[in-house]
């Protein structure tokens, strides 16, 4: 049964501000010390495969599947530190010299704190690789970004990062930082930040160092996802609300390029556990998650109406890519990148 939703709200709690504080600063130097790369040349060194039509108990029952999609490998798929959330990719981007698709994980241990990390991964080749995000410090190191960075897009060069409480946190691909460059001990997986002369990144080659802040100018709206609708002559950035329970949730819709302050607009979207959510004009993508057992669904708002659309288990963040939309899962054993028509 067809329900309605995606009612006009007031915009105003979505404000933002400006907090870049010492952030550019601490990533300049670090860009100048270590010497930064772009993310064409991140994908050149790429050190893992994704399997094409891989670990197809993330479709569950689903049926029609989807038009394509990876797993990522057998360390990826398996481990219980690491959890996907967020997508993105060159399409969104519209500077970045080859076709891309990049993923956020947070970290979830028993113990300690990682952070943060992206992945690159080239539908081409269907190799990736794994990137750690960091916040400069003000003596010349870096650590971890303990947050859940359950969305992310990218517009040009720079990567919003939702940050759940406190707004967006934004990186510049251009100041992606090769530890390799800098002849660092890539082999210490227990280290980070600078020490004993050297540079430590928890043994990834590569950094990204935190370039700026916008932050919630009042408390109350949550930041769980991120993404781009770049289907009209100007770009909007759309962040949004999970939910467990109440359908409550909101979407914001804001004007690239980005600016803070106010969105142009924001909605209820009447629906509970939305996991990402996506626009192209007046049609509204939402990504609902079944819980680690059933599968999501794909709600689509177009004249005033949803209409389900099948998902697999564990559906996450949106993004549009080479005329398709693409999600991804999080689950143990059931990692995918997927693409389905609009």
């Amino acid at each position: 049964m067809s329900v309605t939703g995606m009612v006009i709200t007031d915009k105003s709690p979505f404000a933002l501000k400006r907090a870049t504080g010492d952030l550019a600063d601490g990533a300049a130097k670090l860009a100048e010390e270590i010497g930064a790369t772009a993310v064409e040349a991140v994908l050149a060194q790429a050190n893992r495969a994704a399997a094409r039509r891989g670990a197809t108990a993330a479709l569950g029952p689903m049926q029609p599947r989807p038009a394509e999609w990876y797993a990522f490998d057998a360390g990826d798929q398996d481990t219980v530190d690491w959890y996907p959330q967020g997508l993105t990719g060159s399409t969104d981007s519209g500077v970045i010299g080859v076709p891309a698709l990049v993923v956020s994980w947070y970290f979830k241990p028993t113990a300690g704190e990682r952070g943060i990390r992206v992945s690159f991964l080239s539908p081409r080749t269907l190799k990736y690789r794994h990137a750690l995000l960091v916040l400069a410090k003000p003596d010349g190191s870096y650590g971890p970004i303990n947050i859940h960075a359950g969305g992310i897009a990218i517009d040009g060069d720079l990567l919003y990062v939702a940050d759940t409480v406190r707004g967006l946190r934004v990186f510049d691909l251009r100041r992606i930082l090769d530890l390799r460059t800098a002849q660092n001990d890539l082999g210490d997986a227990d280290r980070i930040g600078r020490a004993g002369g050297k540079f430590h990144a928890f043994g990834y080659r590569y950094v990204i160092p935190q370039t700026d802040m916008w932050r919630l100018a009042n408390p109350g709206p949550v930041f769980s996802f991120v993404s781009l609708d770049r289907s009209g002559g100007t770009g909007k950035l759309i962040t949004g609300e999970y939910r467990e329970n109440d359908p409550g949730g909101r979407v914001a819709r804001w004007n690239l390029p980005f600016s803070g302050g106010e969105p142009a607009e924001a909605y209820v979207m009447g629906q509970s556990k939305i996991q990402g959510a996506l626009s192209q004009g007046d049609t509204w993508y939402l990504s609902q998650t079944g819980g680690s057992a059933r599968n999501g669904k794909l709600l689509v708002h177009r004249g005033g109406q949803f209409q389900t659309r099948p998902f697999p288990i564990g559906p996450e963040d949106l993004t549009v890519q080479d005329g398709r939309l693409w999600s991804l899962t999080e689950f143990k054993g059931r990692r995918i990148v997927f693409g389905v028509g609009l």
